[in-house]
């Protein structure tokens, strides 16, 4: 049997990097493959610093745009048969730490803005939970496929 030598993927955080770069990559893709298929309407995923969560909502995004071409090679190529497209909503919120409510408000405003732009929604509403209900709306209507929003370093600006 025959090795490839690989490069760890040190401070690599995306998953479409590592996957075409030929980094070393333990697949977990079973696991988001069951963790996708359960019943569950909203999944809250808590793990210690340096536990591989932002390399888990890239897995997760990439998987949920359809990028099939990412996962060969790994077990969800064998386990996933369709391949839809959903509109993902990813914020990163690891810029988020020691803001401000007002600091914090901004950025939010403006990982917003740029997703309201690519679904053509011009907004004057300063709130922030409006304007995500209307983006989620939003790329429903035009899509027709329901939307998976990823938040991740979710505690930052805590």
């Amino acid at each position: 049997m025959q090795y490839t030598r690989r490069l760890y993927p040190i401070g690599i955080q995306t998953f479409s990097e590592i996957r075409n770069k030929a980094f070393l990559y333990i697949d977990k893709t079973e696991y988001i493959h069951r963790l996708v298929h359960a019943d569950s309407k909203y999944i809250f995923l808590s793990r210690p610093r340096r536990f591989g969560k932002s390399l888990l909502t890239s897995t997760l995004e990439a998987y949920f745009q359809g990028w099939k071409d990412l996962f060969k090679g790994l077990t969800m190529e064998l386990l996933e048969t369709e391949w839809t497209e959903y509109p993902v909503l990813r914020f990163d919120m690891s810029l988020g730490k020691h803001m401000e409510k007002e600091q914090l408000e901004r950025y939010l405003s403006s990982q917003l803005e740029q997703m309201e732009h690519k679904y053509g929604i011009l907004t004057e509403s300063p709130d922030a939970n409006i304007r995500l209900t209307n983006l989620i709306r939003r790329a429903y209507e035009q899509t027709g496929r329901q939307v998976v929003v990823l938040i991740d370093e979710y505690d930052a600006p805590l």
